[in-house]
Protein backbone atom coordinates (compact mmCIF):
# COMPACT_ATOMS: atom_id res chain seq x y z
CA UNK A 1 0.00 0.00 0.00
CA UNK A 2 1.18 3.53 -0.76
CA UNK A 3 2.39 5.81 2.01
CA UNK A 4 -0.30 8.08 3.49
CA UNK A 5 -0.73 11.52 1.99
CA UNK A 6 -2.20 12.79 5.28
CA UNK A 7 -1.52 11.18 8.64
CA UNK A 8 -2.84 12.27 12.03
CA UNK A 9 -1.31 11.09 15.28
CA UNK A 10 -3.24 11.81 18.45
CA UNK A 11 -4.80 15.04 17.21
CA UNK A 12 -6.78 16.95 19.82
CA UNK A 13 -8.58 20.28 19.60
CA UNK A 14 -10.02 22.09 22.62
CA UNK A 15 -11.82 25.43 22.57
CA UNK A 16 -11.65 27.62 25.70
CA UNK A 17 -14.94 28.97 27.07
CA UNK A 18 -14.93 31.75 29.66
CA UNK A 19 -17.66 31.37 32.27
CA UNK A 20 -18.81 33.54 35.16
CA UNK A 21 -16.15 34.82 37.55
CA UNK A 22 -13.51 34.40 34.86
CA UNK A 23 -13.43 30.63 35.05
CA UNK A 24 -12.20 29.03 31.83
CA UNK A 25 -13.34 25.59 30.75
CA UNK A 26 -12.70 23.74 27.49
CA UNK A 27 -14.94 22.16 24.89
CA UNK A 28 -13.31 18.92 23.80
CA UNK A 29 -14.09 19.12 20.08
CA UNK A 30 -11.59 16.50 18.85
CA UNK A 31 -10.04 13.78 21.02
CA UNK A 32 -6.94 11.82 19.95
CA UNK A 33 -8.05 10.99 16.42
CA UNK A 34 -5.73 8.60 14.52
CA UNK A 35 -6.34 8.84 10.79
CA UNK A 36 -4.59 8.25 7.46
CA UNK A 37 -5.70 9.40 4.01
CA UNK A 38 -3.98 7.96 0.96
CA UNK A 39 -3.28 9.56 -2.45
CA UNK A 40 -6.31 9.54 -4.74
CA UNK A 41 -8.61 8.28 -1.96
CA UNK A 42 -11.89 9.68 -0.69
CA UNK A 43 -12.33 9.19 3.04
CA UNK A 44 -15.85 9.97 4.23
CA UNK A 45 -16.48 11.33 7.71
CA UNK A 46 -19.97 11.16 9.26
CA UNK A 47 -21.58 11.85 12.60
CA UNK A 48 -24.19 14.07 14.20
CA UNK A 49 -23.89 17.86 14.49
CA UNK A 50 -21.26 18.88 17.01
CA UNK A 51 -19.30 15.62 16.88
CA UNK A 52 -16.13 17.35 15.64
CA UNK A 53 -16.13 16.57 11.89
CA UNK A 54 -15.64 20.12 10.66
CA UNK A 55 -13.21 20.93 13.47
CA UNK A 56 -11.09 17.95 12.49
CA UNK A 57 -11.06 18.97 8.81
CA UNK A 58 -10.04 22.54 9.62
CA UNK A 59 -7.42 21.36 12.11
CA UNK A 60 -5.81 19.18 9.42
CA UNK A 61 -5.33 22.35 7.35
CA UNK A 62 -4.34 24.27 10.48
CA UNK A 63 -7.14 26.76 10.06
CA UNK A 64 -7.49 25.74 13.71
CA UNK A 65 -4.25 25.07 15.54
CA UNK A 66 -4.24 21.63 17.18
CA UNK A 67 -4.17 21.50 20.99
CA UNK A 68 -2.06 18.34 20.89
CA UNK A 69 -0.84 15.70 18.45
CA UNK A 70 0.88 15.84 15.08
CA UNK A 71 -0.16 16.32 11.43
CA UNK A 72 1.93 14.79 8.66
CA UNK A 73 1.80 15.58 4.94
CA UNK A 74 3.75 13.12 2.80
CA UNK A 75 5.67 12.07 5.88
CA UNK A 76 6.63 15.64 6.86
CA UNK A 77 5.47 16.98 10.23
CA UNK A 78 3.59 20.20 9.44
CA UNK A 79 2.14 20.76 12.91
CA UNK A 80 4.25 23.82 13.70
CA UNK A 81 5.71 24.99 10.40
CA UNK A 82 4.87 27.92 8.11
CA UNK A 83 1.84 26.66 6.18
CA UNK A 84 2.10 28.92 3.11
CA UNK A 85 4.05 26.36 0.99
CA UNK A 86 1.53 23.67 1.97
CA UNK A 87 -1.53 25.78 1.10
CA UNK A 88 -0.82 24.92 -2.53
CA UNK A 89 -1.20 21.24 -1.74
CA UNK A 90 -4.05 21.35 0.79
CA UNK A 91 -7.32 23.21 0.17
CA UNK A 92 -10.89 23.31 1.45
CA UNK A 93 -14.39 23.59 -0.02
CA UNK A 94 -16.66 25.23 2.55
CA UNK A 95 -20.20 24.24 3.47
CA UNK A 96 -21.99 27.53 2.77
CA UNK A 97 -20.85 28.96 -0.57
CA UNK A 98 -22.68 32.26 -0.07
CA UNK A 99 -20.74 33.11 3.10
CA UNK A 100 -17.37 31.77 1.92
CA UNK A 101 -17.19 34.04 -1.15
CA UNK A 102 -16.26 37.70 -0.72
CA UNK A 103 -19.31 39.70 -1.94
CA UNK A 104 -17.08 42.68 -2.86
CA UNK A 105 -14.93 40.66 -5.26
CA UNK A 106 -15.81 39.47 -8.74
CA UNK A 107 -15.61 35.77 -9.54
CA UNK A 108 -12.43 36.41 -11.50
CA UNK A 109 -10.85 38.11 -8.48
CA UNK A 110 -11.95 35.29 -6.15
CA UNK A 111 -10.54 32.53 -8.33
CA UNK A 112 -7.47 34.60 -9.24
CA UNK A 113 -6.51 35.50 -5.66
CA UNK A 114 -4.76 32.17 -4.86
CA UNK A 115 -3.04 32.36 -8.26
CA UNK A 116 -1.67 35.77 -7.28
CA UNK A 117 -0.65 34.72 -3.75
CA UNK A 118 1.39 31.77 -5.00
CA UNK A 119 2.70 33.49 -8.14
CA UNK A 120 1.30 30.90 -10.54
CA UNK A 121 0.84 33.26 -13.50
CA UNK A 122 3.67 35.27 -15.01
CA UNK A 123 1.51 37.61 -17.09
CA UNK A 124 -2.01 39.04 -16.99
CA UNK A 125 -2.91 37.04 -20.07
CA UNK A 126 -1.75 33.79 -18.49
CA UNK A 127 -3.72 34.66 -15.35
CA UNK A 128 -6.86 35.34 -17.38
CA UNK A 129 -6.47 32.05 -19.26
CA UNK A 130 -6.00 30.08 -16.04
CA UNK A 131 -9.15 31.62 -14.54
CA UNK A 132 -11.16 30.87 -17.69
CA UNK A 133 -9.91 27.27 -17.72
CA UNK A 134 -10.82 26.79 -14.05
CA UNK A 135 -14.32 28.17 -14.57
CA UNK A 136 -14.79 25.90 -17.59
CA UNK A 137 -13.66 22.90 -15.52
CA UNK A 138 -16.49 23.48 -13.02
CA UNK A 139 -19.17 24.14 -15.65
CA UNK A 140 -19.07 27.94 -15.84
CA UNK A 141 -17.92 30.19 -18.68
CA UNK A 142 -15.40 32.99 -18.95
CA UNK A 143 -18.11 35.69 -18.96
CA UNK A 144 -18.96 34.76 -15.36
CA UNK A 145 -15.56 36.09 -14.24
CA UNK A 146 -16.88 39.67 -14.32
CA UNK A 147 -19.93 38.97 -12.14
CA UNK A 148 -20.33 39.00 -8.35
CA UNK A 149 -21.26 36.01 -6.15
CA UNK A 150 -24.79 37.25 -5.37
CA UNK A 151 -25.65 36.98 -9.09
CA UNK A 152 -25.35 33.18 -8.97
CA UNK A 153 -27.45 30.35 -7.60
CA UNK A 154 -26.27 28.25 -4.66
CA UNK A 155 -25.02 25.48 -6.92
CA UNK A 156 -23.11 27.94 -9.10
CA UNK A 157 -21.59 29.59 -6.02
CA UNK A 158 -20.34 26.20 -4.85
CA UNK A 159 -18.79 25.65 -8.28
CA UNK A 160 -16.94 28.95 -7.83
CA UNK A 161 -15.68 27.73 -4.47
CA UNK A 162 -14.47 24.51 -6.08
CA UNK A 163 -12.70 26.48 -8.84
CA UNK A 164 -10.95 28.56 -6.17
CA UNK A 165 -9.80 25.38 -4.39
CA UNK A 166 -8.46 23.95 -7.67
CA UNK A 167 -6.63 27.16 -8.62
CA UNK A 168 -3.41 26.14 -6.83
CA UNK A 169 -3.42 22.56 -8.17
CA UNK A 170 -3.79 20.85 -4.77
CA UNK A 171 -3.30 17.18 -3.94
CA UNK A 172 -5.71 17.10 -1.00
CA UNK A 173 -9.07 18.83 -0.45
CA UNK A 174 -11.25 18.93 2.64
CA UNK A 175 -14.85 18.88 1.40
CA UNK A 176 -16.73 20.31 4.39
CA UNK A 177 -20.34 19.31 3.72
CA UNK A 178 -20.11 20.78 0.20
CA UNK A 179 -23.62 19.70 -0.84
CA UNK A 180 -25.67 20.03 2.36
CA UNK A 181 -26.92 23.54 1.47
CA UNK A 182 -27.94 22.56 -2.08
CA UNK A 183 -31.04 21.03 -3.69
CA UNK A 184 -30.95 17.27 -4.19
CA UNK A 185 -30.67 17.54 -7.99
CA UNK A 186 -27.74 19.95 -7.65
CA UNK A 187 -26.11 17.73 -5.02
CA UNK A 188 -25.71 14.89 -7.52
CA UNK A 189 -24.14 17.25 -10.07
CA UNK A 190 -21.58 18.52 -7.57
CA UNK A 191 -20.74 15.02 -6.30
CA UNK A 192 -20.32 13.69 -9.85
CA UNK A 193 -18.12 16.67 -10.72
CA UNK A 194 -15.92 16.02 -7.67
CA UNK A 195 -15.56 12.38 -8.72
CA UNK A 196 -14.65 13.35 -12.29
CA UNK A 197 -12.01 15.81 -11.06
CA UNK A 198 -10.58 13.19 -8.72
CA UNK A 199 -10.23 10.73 -11.59
CA UNK A 200 -8.62 13.39 -13.80
CA UNK A 201 -6.31 15.06 -11.26
CA UNK A 202 -5.66 12.26 -8.74
CA UNK A 203 -7.04 14.29 -5.84
CA UNK A 204 -7.53 12.95 -2.31
CA UNK A 205 -10.65 14.06 -0.43
CA UNK A 206 -11.78 14.17 3.16
CA UNK A 207 -15.53 14.27 2.51
CA UNK A 208 -17.48 15.49 5.54
CA UNK A 209 -21.26 15.10 5.49
CA UNK A 210 -24.40 14.35 7.47
CA UNK A 211 -26.02 12.37 4.65
CA UNK A 212 -24.59 8.86 4.91
CA UNK A 213 -26.05 7.96 1.51
CA UNK A 214 -23.97 10.67 -0.19
CA UNK A 215 -20.85 9.62 1.72
CA UNK A 216 -21.40 5.99 0.76
CA UNK A 217 -21.63 6.94 -2.92
CA UNK A 218 -18.40 8.92 -3.10
CA UNK A 219 -16.17 7.36 -0.40
CA UNK A 220 -13.82 4.40 -0.43
CA UNK A 221 -13.62 4.31 3.36
CA UNK A 222 -15.86 5.88 6.00
CA UNK A 223 -15.06 7.05 9.51
CA UNK A 224 -17.74 7.60 12.14
CA UNK A 225 -17.24 10.27 14.82
CA UNK A 226 -19.01 10.68 18.14
CA UNK A 227 -18.29 13.43 20.68
CA UNK A 228 -14.84 14.12 19.22
CA UNK A 229 -13.75 10.47 18.97
CA UNK A 230 -13.37 8.31 15.89
CA UNK A 231 -15.43 5.24 16.89
CA UNK A 232 -15.41 3.20 13.66
CA UNK A 233 -13.43 3.14 10.42
CA UNK A 234 -13.84 0.71 7.53
CA UNK A 235 -14.68 0.36 3.84
CA UNK A 236 -17.83 2.01 2.56
CA UNK A 237 -19.63 -1.23 1.66
CA UNK A 238 -18.51 -2.98 4.83
CA UNK A 239 -19.90 -0.23 7.04
CA UNK A 240 -23.36 -0.73 5.57
CA UNK A 241 -23.27 -4.52 5.53
CA UNK A 242 -21.64 -5.05 8.90
CA UNK A 243 -21.67 -2.02 11.25
CA UNK A 244 -20.08 -2.91 14.57
CA UNK A 245 -20.24 0.07 16.90
CA UNK A 246 -23.67 0.59 18.53
CA UNK A 247 -23.59 4.27 17.55
CA UNK A 248 -22.96 3.40 13.89
CA UNK A 249 -25.88 0.99 13.94
CA UNK A 250 -28.11 3.74 15.34
CA UNK A 251 -26.99 6.17 12.62
CA UNK A 252 -27.74 3.68 9.85
CA UNK A 253 -31.15 2.86 11.31
CA UNK A 254 -32.02 6.56 11.08
CA UNK A 255 -31.39 6.71 7.31
CA UNK A 256 -34.77 7.08 5.53
CA UNK A 257 -35.87 4.26 3.22
CA UNK A 258 -38.17 5.28 0.31
CA UNK A 259 -40.40 2.24 0.86
CA UNK A 260 -43.22 2.46 3.43
CA UNK A 261 -43.46 -1.33 3.81
CA UNK A 262 -39.76 -1.71 4.62
CA UNK A 263 -39.88 1.37 6.83
CA UNK A 264 -42.64 -0.11 9.01
CA UNK A 265 -40.89 -3.47 9.34
CA UNK A 266 -37.32 -2.26 9.93
CA UNK A 267 -35.75 -2.61 13.32
CA UNK A 268 -35.04 0.60 15.21
CA UNK A 269 -33.24 1.02 18.50
CA UNK A 270 -34.35 3.86 20.77
CA UNK A 271 -31.50 5.43 22.69
CA UNK A 272 -32.26 6.10 26.34
CA UNK A 273 -30.02 8.01 28.67
CA UNK A 274 -28.26 11.34 29.00
CA UNK A 275 -26.34 13.04 26.20
CA UNK A 276 -22.88 13.95 27.56
CA UNK A 277 -21.76 17.56 27.91
CA UNK A 278 -18.71 18.15 25.65
CA UNK A 279 -17.20 20.29 28.44
CA UNK A 280 -17.62 17.46 30.93
CA UNK A 281 -16.91 14.31 28.94
CA UNK A 282 -17.70 11.22 31.02
CA UNK A 283 -14.87 8.79 31.81
CA UNK A 284 -14.63 5.69 29.67
CA UNK A 285 -16.42 5.35 26.35
CA UNK A 286 -18.22 8.61 25.48
CA UNK A 287 -21.23 6.66 24.17
CA UNK A 288 -21.79 4.52 27.27
CA UNK A 289 -24.45 6.85 28.72
CA UNK A 290 -26.69 6.09 25.72
CA UNK A 291 -25.46 2.67 24.63
CA UNK A 292 -28.00 -0.19 24.93
CA UNK A 293 -25.16 -2.71 25.28
CA UNK A 294 -23.00 -0.84 27.80
CA UNK A 295 -21.07 -2.91 30.35
CA UNK A 296 -19.49 -1.97 33.64
CA UNK A 297 -16.02 -1.19 32.36
CA UNK A 298 -17.45 0.95 29.52
CA UNK A 299 -17.87 3.72 32.11
CA UNK A 300 -14.27 3.37 33.25
CA UNK A 301 -11.98 2.73 30.27
CA UNK A 302 -11.98 4.31 26.81
CA UNK A 303 -11.55 1.50 24.25
CA UNK A 304 -8.82 1.83 21.64
CA UNK A 305 -9.65 2.04 17.95
CA UNK A 306 -8.62 -1.56 17.27
CA UNK A 307 -8.97 -3.90 14.32
CA UNK A 308 -11.99 -6.16 14.88
CA UNK A 309 -11.72 -7.65 11.37
CA UNK A 310 -9.31 -7.10 8.46
CA UNK A 311 -9.63 -3.46 7.45
CA UNK A 312 -12.38 -2.84 10.01
CA UNK A 313 -11.45 -0.82 13.11
CA UNK A 314 -13.81 -0.07 15.97
CA UNK A 315 -13.52 1.56 19.40
CA UNK A 316 -15.81 -0.67 21.45
CA UNK A 317 -15.25 -3.05 24.37
CA UNK A 318 -17.58 -5.57 22.71
CA UNK A 319 -14.79 -6.39 20.24
CA UNK A 320 -11.75 -6.27 22.52
CA UNK A 321 -10.31 -9.09 24.58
Amino acid sequence: MADPLIELRGIKKYFPVREAWGRIRHIHAVESVPLSIFPGETLGLVGESGCGKTTLGRTILRLYEPSAGNIFFKGEDITRVNMLPYRRKMQIIFQDPSSSLNPRMTVGEIVGEPIDIHGLAKTREERRERIAALLAKVGLNSEHANRYPHEFSGGQQQRIGIARALAVEPEFIVCDEPVSALDVSIQSQIVNMLEDMQAELGLAYLFIAHDISVVRHISKRIGVMYLGYLVELTGSGELYKNPLHPYTKTLLQAVPIPDPVKTRSRERSVLEGEIPNPMESPPGCPFHTLCPRAMGHCAVTMPDLAEAAPGHRVACHLYTN
